[in-house]
């Protein structure tokens, strides 16, 4: 079940549209498309809307789904809404209901300050719900403990990270053939961001840090992406003379996108920083290139690129503005943290690996999948 594709632009793909119901059949699985609304500026109660109408106009397609008895009906949040119509759906069919957690969506709306009152009633409705699910998993250590302590016992949590192909993403033996597509020159070191550009994503310290930097010509900066701050961020570049916007790209370019950069960039907003583990973190490490993260200490965030990178306070714009220049300027260093940065992915978050673990989850908390595999039977 999914609404027409919309993200990062927050607009109606083509050759898709807003207000159809859809089947189609995308690598081997059939997807149904469900009408959603969209907000014009998608934060706070417009946010909430748009939850509300994917949540609402999937309900019936879910019950109908629902009747062909699922061993496992899995939902994945944000948004949040969609766990009560998901956990509806699998009770009706005597499934197992599995939710799955890339952002704390409650805690986000109230820490970025879109929502001022009844965070308490919200954070208890928000138990209450995550506490109905027969299996809760999340990406990091540290959101699973959050959501330990949010009520959901121990025996009930599994960790799920992302992934990436290493077949896929992997460096370059020779530079990058985007670097000539964006006439971007061979001997400029690139700092790039790639992703979203979003509120939470504090993208806009990238173009300060350019601002700060202009004058050392062979740092280049680029900036990769849609979303709703992009028209922002390039009025507020105007007149940078080494930042380089470059429009999204096709998943099948990605590896060639990151590896355009010689340094990645993730900012994070400071409210932001310890409630997520960004995606786009594993495929920058995949690279083979280091990383300057903006994460609180202590965070998996910071954990993770402290060995392939630099760390720096999601506000302190002086310190990003240090890590970038101290990396340009040591080729050596970039090359040893961006061997160690790879070494990190291949170790931790393998496509393969993952996905035998989550198989053998599955075969552990769902009786019915294990019977009908151990029969010679596909899951169902």
């Amino acid at each position: 079940m999914s609404p027409p594709p919309y993200y990062p632009q927050w607009r109606i793909q083509t050759p898709y549209h807003q207000w159809r119901y859809t089947s189609e059949l995308l690598d081997g699985v059939h997807v149904h498309g469900c009408p959603v609304w969209l907000p014009r500026h998608p934060r706070g109660l417009g946010r909430v809307l748009y939850g509300l109408s994917f949540a609402l106009a999937s309900l019936p397609v879910m019950l109908r789904e629902a009747l062909r008895g699922p061993d496992l009906l899995l939902v994945t949040v944000p948004s949040f809404l969609n766990s009560v119509v998901a956990w509806a759906a699998a009770r009706t069919a005597g499934s197992t209901a599995w939710l799955h957690i890339h952002d704390f969506e409650i805690d986000l709306a109230y820490d970025f300050g879109q929502f001022r009152r009844g965070r308490r009633v919200a954070e208890l409705l928000e138990s209450l719900i995550l506490r109905r699910f027969d299996v809760v998993s999340s990406i990091t250590r540290r959101m699973l403990n959050k959501v330990c302590a949010k009520g959901v016992p121990e025996n009930r949590l599994y960790m799920l990270p992302n992934w990436f192909d290493p077949a896929t993403i992997r460096p370059l033996p020779h530079a990058s053939p985007m670097r000539s597509q964006f006439e971007i020159p061979n001997d400029s070191v690139v700092a790039m961001f790639s992703g979203s550009l979003g509120a939470k994503q504090g993208v806009e310290m990238i173009v300060e840090a350019a601002r700060a930097l202009v004058d050392h010509r062979r740092l280049l900066f680029v900036i990769s992406g849609e979303g709703v701050t992009a028209d922002t961020l390039r009025a507020r570049a105007q007149g940078i003379g080494n930042i380089r916007f470059l429009p999204l790209q096709p998943a099948e370019r990605l590896n060639e996108l990151l590896n355009i950069a010689d340094i990645h960039l993730l900012p994070q907003q400071p409210a932001a920083s310890g409630s997520v583990m960004p995606s786009k973190l594993i495929h920058m490490l995949a690279s083979g290139r280091p990383v300057v993260a903006a994460a609180r200490a202590g965070t998996e965030i910071a954990q993770l690129v402290n060995e392939c990178g630099i760390v720096v306070e999601p506000d302190n714009e002086k310190a990003l503005v240090s890590a970038i220049l101290n990396l340009a300027e040591d080729h050596a260093e970039r090359l040893r943290l961006g061997e160690r940065a790879r070494q990190r992915a291949l170790e931790q978050f393998r496509q393969d690996s993952i996905f035998s673990d989550f198989e053998r989850e599955l075969h552990r908390r769902i009786p019915p999948v294990l019977r009908r595999t151990a029969d010679g039977l596909p899951p169902g």
